[in-house]
């Protein structure tokens, strides 16, 4: 193994992170999803061995994924579909989720050129892929513009963290009832 994770979250939370990947600039785009989303979050990674940041990031979101999942249970209640539009200066992002039990990342934005100090715009998407596989939902990234790449990533895991919560949410029309014409999410 060439990381060791620790995940605990709540996803019905007040918005408090104490995340330690190692990656500073995952750290901060995990806090302002959490903070935005309202999922108390607590994350532990590290590499064993030499610091690895390619795989501190694909295996926080595997392990992160997971847990979502895992909380998720049955998904009995939930409005299972959420979105979020969210400006940041001249970077605006748009996403759309659906926790329909099947992992998928369908990502339109162009940030190729772009790079933080130490998280390249290629392990974005590769963390948002790992993620939306491992906690078993649909993620559309259709819209992500603008010019400051830390802008962009901000906004979009802001999104990311207010269409969660979205989707998250009980709806007291539904009760105990899972959201789908087959009665079963999985």
């Amino acid at each position: 193994m060439e990381t060791r994770v620790e995940v605990a979250l709540n996803l019905d939370g007040t918005g408090l992170a104490e995340v330690k990947t190692g990656v500073s600039f995952l750290n901060h785009l995990l806090g302002a999803s959490s903070k935005h989303g309202l999922i108390d979050l607590k994350i532990v990674a590290e590499s064993r061995g030499e610091p690895d940041p390619h795989h501190l990031v694909e295996d926080t979101a595997i392990t992160l994924g997971q847990a979502i999942s895992s909380a998720l249970g049955e998904k009995r209640g939930i409005r299972r579909f959420g979105s979020a539009l969210v400006p940041m200066d001249e970077a605006i992002a748009e996403v759309a989720l659906d926790l329909s039990g099947r992992g998928y990342l369908a990502f339109d934005a162009d940030l190729s050129s772009m790079a933080a100090k130490d998280m390249n715009a290629e392990m974005i998407r590769h963390f948002l892929h790992s993620l939306a596989v491992n906690a078993r939902f649909t993620l559309h990234v259709p819209r992500l513009v603008g010019r400051d790449y830390h802008h962009m990533a901000e906004a979009l895991f802001k999104a990311i963290g207010l269409a969660l919560r979205e989707a998250v949410e009980l709806d007291p029309r539904l009760g105990d009832q899972v959201p789908s014409q087959k009665g079963v999410i999985e």
